[in-house]
């Protein structure tokens, strides 16, 4: 088989990563693939001293790469979703495959994309948009095809687990956290797309999409950031028994798909749980498998060049295959999407962690029993705290919620926030047993 040419366009953090790794492992690579795969083009807007690019051919116009008739496969990975959406559909056009570790266009853009790709019979492959080096896509797309997903949970941002885990193990507060994740590289000056769950809901999506075989529908996600958990829910949470994480959720049910992101309240049994720092983990309930768990690295140079390299393998490998026979962008045959809807926040049901503040005296407690009884809602656990300070006249008061809709919890929580002995607001954060 003749080489499979590579036009590779950025060369940052993840582009040099795969360079690396492509010319330190060509003998497994080409074994594997049953071709050599040559890198030959790069497009790279800003020189790069650092990086030897040895006798390949470099444009500072990466719209150079997609035009060029010997490149078979475009590699994007200068992010963004105007300029690479612009890119990856001119290399369609011109019949290049497309390799892509861009979550943010896929999830935004990625139902015109693979209508193009579908158009001109080549591939697009994006596992790297989703969790780094972890083969979670191709593990839901290939590895559980037999099953029916029911549901699957991740931590996908690095950034917002690291700073979860600095909170809980070191009782240090969020502002203090966010500066070090800074200071290490792991968050941006602006770090909005990791902190309020954007980052997250980009790569829920992708993973609700491939699980549910629905259209990628990025506006119809929810995402609740963690910017006010504090060490005290912290503490509370674990007195509980669970752990707090910035959780991906996305379940299907009769009514339609959930696709949400929030902190998230786990049992501290649970493996995922337990899954610290910046790394990455994702939990996937099949009716055939069971649980199933992929953790590892969510970013970095070689982890996501990993699954880059892996996704030019692949289509190296499909490049004489039937179209028709490939395996499809979002695991369902095109004609075999559905419709279910995508539910909105209040029509999804959980169970609720409720921390509120309340006047230290008698009744408290029993008037909002009462309120919970009336709506039908159980209270599974309630921690009820003391005065610390004697001149105090208030305390903290922590309820768990069994599941509930969540509209009815909206109405209950205000209920008892228009009580005269509550101080609002009340602070909620959902709770997942993640049970098999």
């Amino acid at each position: 088989m003749n080489p499979v040419k590579v036009g590779l366009c950025g060369l940052g953090t993840v582009g040099a990563g795969t360079l690396k790794v492509l010319a330190r492992n060509a003998a497994e690579i080409s074994a594997r693939s049953g071709c050599d795969i040559q890198i030959t083009h790069i497009g790279q807007r800003r020189e790069n001293p650092d990086i030897d690019t040895g006798t390949i051919t470099i444009s500072r116009d990466i719209f150079d790469v997609a035009a060029d008739p010997e490149i078979d496969i475009l590699v994007e990975l200068i992010g963004g979703t105007t300029v690479a959406k612009e890119l990856v559909l001119t290399a369609i056009a011109n019949g290049k495959h497309i390799v892509t570790a861009n979550k943010a266009l896929i999830a935004e853009h990625g139902n015109e994309i693979f209508a193009a790709a579908n158009a001109k019979g080549v591939n697009v492959a994006f596992e790297a948009a989703v969790a780094g080096g972890i083969p979670i896509i191709k593990a839901i797309r290939e590895g559980l095809s037999a099953n029916k997903i029911e549901w699957l949970a991740g931590i996908i941002n690095g950034t917002g687990n690291f700073i979860l885990t600095e909170m809980r193990d070191k009782g240090r507060d969020f502002a203090d956290v966010l500066a070090q994740a800074q200071a290490l590289g792991y968050a941006e000056a602006d770090p909005t797309f990791d902190v309020e769950g954007i980052d997250a809901a980009h790569k829920l999506v992708i993973l609700a999409s491939l699980a549910f075989g629905i259209p990628l529908q990025f506006d119809k996600a929810f995402t609740e950031g963690i910017s006010k958990i504090t060490t005290e829910d912290m503490g509370y949470a674990e007195e509980l028994g669970y752990r707090i994480k910035h959780l991906g959720v996305a379940r299907k049910t009769e009514q339609g798909v959930e696709m949400r992101v929030h902190p998230t309240l786990i049992p501290k049994k649970r493996l995922i749980a337990n899954v610290n720092g910046v790394m990455n983990a994702v939990l996937v309930k099949g009716d055939a498998v069971g649980p199933t768990l992929y953790y590892g690295a969510g970013a970095g140079s070689e982890p996501t060049a990993s699954s880059v390299i892996a996704d030019i393998v692949d289509v190296a490998r499909t490049l004489t295959a039937d179209p028709e026979h490939k395996v499809p962008y979002l695991s369902y045959q095109q004609g075999e999407l559905s419709n279910a809807p995508v539910l909105p926040i209040e029509e999804t049901v959980s169970a609720h962690y409720l921390r509120m503040t309340v006047d230290d005296k008698p009744g408290v407690m029993n008037e909002i029993s009462k309120i919970f009884a009336a709506a039908g809602i159980s209270i599974e656990a309630i921690i009820q705290k003391e005065q610390e300070e004697e001149d105090e006249t208030t305390v903290p008061l922590i309820l768990v919620t069994n599941r509930v809709i969540e509209k009815q919890l909206n109405r209950v929580v205000a209920e008892i926030e228009s009580l005269d002995f509550v101080y609002a607001p009340v602070t909620r954060i959902r709770v997942e047993s993640l049970a098999g």
